[in-house]
Formats: structure tokens, sequence, C-alpha cells
């Protein structure tokens, strides 16, 4: 089949929603379907088309920015040009231009898919409210044109004010996750890299250093945890630095985390074998997410997969997981001093909350994602070439 996916940030940059989007490219690559990846040149040092994995990329100039919403005036062309082409057009959520894609798709009698990742919640200011009601707008004209909007799991989905709306179009497939086995010997040389000593208590939280993902907790909880176990040190992966949109967050939050010391520890983006060694290294990773812009966390599964347990906030979406496998604890989001009595309880008796990984690794493996996607395609060609 002839996939076109649509998303406004793909590589290089980093969110979960750009890591899902690719392992998904280049498990159907993988399968012999031919992808396509429509999306923004970002950045001018990009290029506007090129080929990574087998999956084309087509990326438009940017003429100018809203917020974090780009505004490409080259992408009506591209667009009407790849749907012509494609079987099927699966588009990623929130993105302020699929409304024109569906739109476009829709006019040719192309299936579209929706993948709803999460709320967008802008922080306060004008621009921002424009920008968060014209990308409400956008959605649910996506939503109408959509044949099926996919989300991550029911509860997400019956709780989101959004997609609430659609559950007659929801249907449930768990996001790819992969991460490769470490050796021994890559284990060890992780720990030597990042000087990890064999009797720390390692706390490990992935992600982007951005406002949702409720940081400033997990910094308010570690004193507490620190007078339990004072050999804790946090293991910080993935972008901190110029992160899009969130400089203030991480000027707020640069003092807290200097008053920590050798307690914190940031280690950027890290490769796959490193990040694989990282979960392995960890005694908990923790996800202590504040609101809706979070639906899941793939970071949950990649611990889990490690054997690692997770503590992740009482978020619809974000708690599955958790209560799925019974591997961590949940805490209300926003509460540091809940957070800090999870973490200690986890940390005192880590094998109270360890399970086999392997159903896990299955579930989630992108393979096992990519099928039931292909599935839905095919059934949405089918139906559709019918009518």
């Amino acid at each position: 089949m002839r996939i076109l996916l649509g998303l406004t940030y793909y590589r290089p940059h980093y969110s979960g929603l750009t890591i899902y989007t690719e392992r998904l490219a280049r498990a159907l690559t993988r399968n012999g379907h031919q992808v396509t990846v429509l999306t923004s040149r970002f950045h001018p040092d990009l290029a506007s088309h090129e080929i990574q994995d087998g999956v084309e990329i087509i990326r438009p100039r940017v003429m100018a920015r809203v917020s974090k919403g780009v505004l490409m005036p080259g992408l009506p062309i591209a667009a009407l040009r790849l749907a012509r082409r494609a079987d099927v057009v699966h588009l990623h959520l929130p993105q302020l231009d699929a409304a024109l894609i569906s739109l476009i798709a829709r006019g040719m009698g192309k299936p579209v898919v929706l993948t709803y990742h999460c709320d967008l919640r802008l922080p306060p200011g004008m621009v921002h409210a424009v920008a968060n009601q014209v990308s409400h707008l956008a959605n649910h004209v996506s939503a109408r044109l959509a044949q099926v909007i996919v989300t991550n799991t029911r509860d997400y989905a019956e709780h989101s004010s959004f997609l609430k709306r659609y559950l007659h179009k929801v249907r449930v497939i768990p996001p790819p996750v992969e991460l490769p086995v470490p050796s021994p010997a890559e284990i060890e040389a992780f720990c030597k890299k990042y000087a990890i000593l064999p009797d720390q208590c390692v706390i490990g939280m992935a992600a982007r250093l951005a406002t949702e993902k409720g940081v400033e907790y997990l910094i308010e909880a570690l004193p507490k945890v620190i007078e339990r176990h004072p050999n804790t040190r946090v293991l910080f992966v993935g972008q901190y630095q110029d992160v899009l949109g969130e400089e203030q967050y991480a000027a707020k939050l640069a003092p807290l985390i200097q008053n920590l010391g050798a307690h914190w520890s940031f280690l950027g983006v890290i490769p796959p074998v490193e990040l694989a060694a990282f979960f392995r290294t960890c005694c908990v990773t923790v996800l202590p997410s504040i609101n809706g812009t979070e639906s899941f966390g793939m970071v949950q599964i990649e611990s889990m997969m490690s054997g690692t347990p997770v503590v992740a906030a009482d978020l619809p979406g974000v708690r599955h997981p958790v209560m799925s496998t019974g591997m961590g604890k949940i805490v209300p989001p926003r509460d540091s001093r809940a957070l800090a009595q999870a973490l200690i309880e986890v940390l005192d008796e880590p094998e109270r909350f360890r399970s086999s990984s392997t159903q896990i690794t299955r579930r989630y493996a992108s393979e096992t994602v990519a099928e039931a996607y292909q599935t839905l395609y095919q059934e949405l060609a089918g139906s559709h070439g019918a009518n």
C-alpha cells in the first residue's frame, strides 16, 4: 500500500509523537509498504526531500511560526500531489494542517485515519490562546472527516474533552516501543561513562524538559527521598536545552536543579544502546506529568521492558501501563509529597514491583503495532473501494 503520514514535526525533532511516527513508518516500510511523511522544514538546514530507512520525507518550507505551530505556504500543493498517489492518508494530531490535508484527501476519495496523541494546551497569552482555538477547530474538522481515530488507550479517549465526542470512531492501538537489549559490557560502559556508582539509587526520567512533564514535582520530592536514601541520584535523559517554547520553564528550574548538586545529572539525548542501558541501570523511573498533553508515556513501557518499575501520575492514559502490569505506583499529579512517598516505597522494596517483561515486549513491538495499522488501512481501503 501507499501510505501518506502527516505530522508537524518529524526527526530530528525529538518528542514522543515523532518517535511514535518514525517507528511506525519504518515498520510499515519493512513490511513492504511505500511510506511518505509530510512534515515541516522547521529548521532551514533540513532537506526539503530525503529518504531515511526507506521512508520518503517531504518538508515544505516554514514561512512563520504561531506558538508551536508553523505556517507552510507550500503545504497545500505538496498535500495535493502526495494524497493523489496515496491509498490511505494517516494524520497525527495535534496538527494545525490536519484539517486542510483531511479536506484534500476526502475530496480525492481517499480514506483518512487520525492518530490522536494528546490534547494541546499552550501557555497563557493572547497568541497562545488564538493558536489553541485554531488548533481546536482544526482538530474537530479533521475528526469529522476521518473514518477512524486511533488512540493509545480507551481510558484516555473517555476522559479527553475532545475524543469523547467521537468515541464511535475510536479504535485502540497501543504505541510502538523499541528498545535493544544491552549486553553486560554495554551496561558497564554506560555506568563508567556517566560515573554511576554501584551503591547509587538511580531514579530515571526520560523526557523533554517541558512544562507538561512536571519536572518541578520531582525536584520538590527529592529532598524527602534523599533523606531516606542518601545515595539517590536522578538521571534525566532527553532534550533539556533549547526545547522549543520551553525557555522560560527551563530558566525557572535551573537554580532549583543546581541546588541539588550531584543528586541530579542531565545526560541529554543518548543513543538507543545507551538508553537501554539507562533503563537497566535505574532502580525506578518516574513520569510526573501534570495534564492531558501527556496521554500515555512510551518511556514507561521501555522501563518495564527492562524490568524497571515506574512511578507515574494518575492521569487518564498515563496510569494505564502501571495499572495493567502492576509494575509500579501511580500518584496524584502535582503532588510532590505523594511522589516522594511512592519513590521511597519502590526503592525500599523494588522486587514487589517487578514482573515478566516478555508479554509487554510482544504487545508493544513495532511489528505488532504496524500489523494492527495494516489491518485498519486494508479495511478502510476495501470498504472505500466498494462505495
